[in-house]
């Protein structure tokens, strides 16, 4: 069962990283640091939005509208982190 919790912390840890290179991909191509017409770009960018975006849309609907910043990622990344911290602190000892 142990194993069950590590292979879910493992696949939170990665989701993690890929909503931090979301946030970090739409950064640079809303300042056109990256070119949009470039065909791997846009294959990475389509990627990223077609992973995230699930589960950014709920979050987004809760959240009152802050202009053009969004803060959905770090609310997604804190609801990871709080997933994350109720495996390893409630649920793992009650397996062990």
């Amino acid at each position: 069962m142990l194993a069950l919790i590590r292979t879910i912390d493992l696949a939170l840890d990665i989701y993690t990283w890929i909503i931090i290179a979301s946030a970090i991909f739409s950064w640079l191509f809303a300042f056109n640091v990256i070119n949009s017409s470039n065909r791997f770009v846009a294959s990475v960018g389509d990627f990223l939005y077609r992973v995230t975006e699930p589960a950014l849309r709920p979050i987004r609907r809760f959240l009152p509208d802050l202009g053009g910043i969004d803060i959905s990622p770090i609310v997604l990344l804190l609801i990871i982190f709080f997933i994350r911290q109720l495996l390893w602190t409630t649920i793992a000892p009650m397996l062990v």
